[in-house]
């Protein structure tokens, strides 16, 4: 394959991405996952014995009581290539092979993940990504009795996603955008994109020689960009006067195989339901420094079009079809067997637009660490970072992202948590964990269970009934931050990075309860006026919380 698939249905397509239509074997009404993932306490040195003792350890705490149900595979379990084209258990470590495994998870009241990857290897290197082979590999995962399906971006073929070739910018951006011309029977049109067209939505921009670059999707995984407002844009040319009929459309363009100037080119009418295409491909290169003049694209004006448009919403077109396709190879190979989709793309491709109609949460940036542990080492967490490792950078994403989420959508994924590794202190611990309840965020443990006692500090933050209640609610709804003291006029949708600050949140709750979270995100005590307490007003406030600190309220109506 030297390109991604043609898209023959709208489904699809950028347009749908807001109709609320979920694709066939996506199970809706589900509260966020609960559960514990190998790979913050064993990266890919995970093996059947460790699985086997995490699965012990769920239930000797008695953790599978409180909600903690899938345990999951993440990488290194797989052998290195395929075998007579399909995943094979790599033997050292998973002797046993990954029936005989799930056959004890599943005996233990549990349920069974595994991990796998849209593109060409896994994010460990092991060559056995779904890429091409989504439906053989849904049947070996749904004969091993798989009941979670965690999926990673990495070496994807047609992105410049982890590991993946940079180049694949091409096909995630147009190309800079000079002009265009229309020649029809009576008709010659020529339009400069700087001067006649129309930049929509977020990114495209002018450049000093007039050309409209930078035509595409915002690169989401990194926690600079927003994720409220429209994270994709296009130039578009309104057109009026002109007769109905057939036209000769000529792109004069400069392309590449970088972020903001890519090759790949979408051309379209109308908006919407009315949308029809015309081209979406490469264009051929043009040489450096120079402008290239396309072939004619044969396009159809109608009375009711009124605009043409050039764009490039491929970057999520081309991962919903790739998720979709093993959505689809689950719902083949058995319609019946329940599968829980998690989506691990980092928040690439601004999945809280599309991630709703495959999945069942989505992940929102890069990892929260990347300092995982092994042998023995609990691996370190952090509290911030300027990059998306940290609780902090996370929940300043996450907590703004309450509009995409529910329980007929999904759950924004901020990751796993970190509760038990080095560089995180109690305090840190008990916020982070609270922060991830409030927010709906999936509870997936990340730490070695084997280091955990009934009752010790560790316990007593991941068993929290209280808190866990509150993100298991069945309302289903995510926190709103309502107040930030930074003074923002607009505190449920702006992006907010500076740490210095305190939050109060607001988090409806099923009975008309309601539960209202103070955190500091500062790294210093966040003092207020007042005392603590609660009045037949229902008034709260907070007198002062220490560095990382939280207090959290759940007030029931009488």
């Amino acid at each position: 394959m030297d390109r991604p698939s043609q898209i023959t249905d709208r489904k699809y397509r950028f347009d749908s991405f807001a109709n609320g239509e979920v694709f066939p074997g996506k199970t809706t009404g589900r509260l966020p996952m609960m559960g514990w993932n190998s790979w913050n306490a064993f990266g890919s040195g995970n093996s059947e014995a460790l699985t086997k003792a995490m699965a012990d350890c769920i239930t000797e705490l008695g953790l599978d009581k409180l909600g903690y149900k899938y345990l999951v595979l993440d990488d290194g379990c797989y052998k290195s290539e395929r075998v007579n084209g399909l995943l094979a258990n790599e033997e050292i470590k998973f002797p046993s092979g990954f029936r005989a495994l799930s056959d004890y998870i599943h005996s233990k009241g549990l349920k069974f993940g595994m991990y796998n990857d849209i593109g060409s290897n896994l994010c460990a290197g092991a060559a056995v990504g779904t890429c091409g082979h989504e439906k053989e590999d849904a049947r070996s995962y749904t004969e091993w009795g798989v009941d979670f399906i965690k999926v990673d971006n990495c070496y994807y073929l047609w992105d410049n996603a982890t590991f993946s070739n940079a180049e694949n910018a091409k096909f995630t951006y147009a190309p800079h955008i000079k002009s265009i011309r229309l020649e029809g029977k009576e008709t010659k049109l020529e339009l400069s994109a700087a001067s006649d067209g129309r930049i929509t939505g977020a990114g495209p921009c002018i450049t000093d020689d007039g050309c409209v670059a930078n035509i595409g999707t915002f690169d989401g995984t990194g926690p600079v960009q927003s994720p409220v407002g429209d994270m994709s844009g296009e130039l578009t040319f309104d057109i009026k006067g002109i007769p109905e009929g057939e036209y000769d459309l000529y792109v004069t363009y400069a392309s590449g195989r970088e972020p903001e100037k890519g090759q790949w080119l979408q051309v379209a009418t109308g908006t919407g339901e009315n949308t029809e295409y015309f081209y979406d491909d490469l264009l051929p290169e043009s040489k450096e420094g120079e402008y290239a003049v396309s072939d004619a694209i044969k396009i159809t004006l109608k009375k009711d079009t009124g605009v043409i448009r050039l764009m490039n919403h491929r970057r999520q077109e081309n991962t919903l079809c790739s998720y979709a396709a093993l959505l689809e190879g689950f719902y083949e190979a058995d319609k019946d067997h329940e599968i829980v989709m998690s989506l691990c793309e980092w928040g690439k491709t601004q999945p809280q637009n599309w991630g709703y109609k495959v999945g069942d949460s989505w992940r929102i940036l890069n990892d929260i660490t990347f300092q995982v542990g092994a042998d023995g080492n609990p691996g370190h967490g952090d509290w911030s970072s300027d990059y998306t490792p940290g609780v902090a950078t996370q929940y300043n994403k996450a907590v703004i992202m309450d509009e995409f989420a529910g329980l007929y959508k999904g759950w924004n994924d901020p990751d796993m948590l970190m509760v038990g590794m080095d560089g995180l202190d109690l305090t840190m611990c008990r916020t982070h964990f609270s922060m991830w309840c409030m927010m709906n965020s999936p509870l997936m443990l990340g730490l070695d269970l084997r280091r955990v006692r009934k009752d010790d500090d560790l316990y007593r933050i991941i068993a929290n009934g209280e808190m866990i209640a509150l993100n298991q609610d069945p309302l289903g709804i995510q926190a709103k931050r309502v107040y930030t003291t930074t003074g923002s006029a607009h505190p449920d949708t702006e992006y907010i990075r500076d740490n210095k600050r305190a939050d109060i949140l607001a988090k409806p709750l099923a009975g008309g309860g309601l539960a209202i979270a103070f955190f500091n995100l500062d790294n210093e005590p966040y003092l207020w006026t007042g005392e603590e307490y609660v009045t037949v007003e229902k008034k709260i406030s907070v007198k002062a919380l220490p560095a990382h600190g939280d207090a959290v309220f759940e007030i029931t109506p009488v």
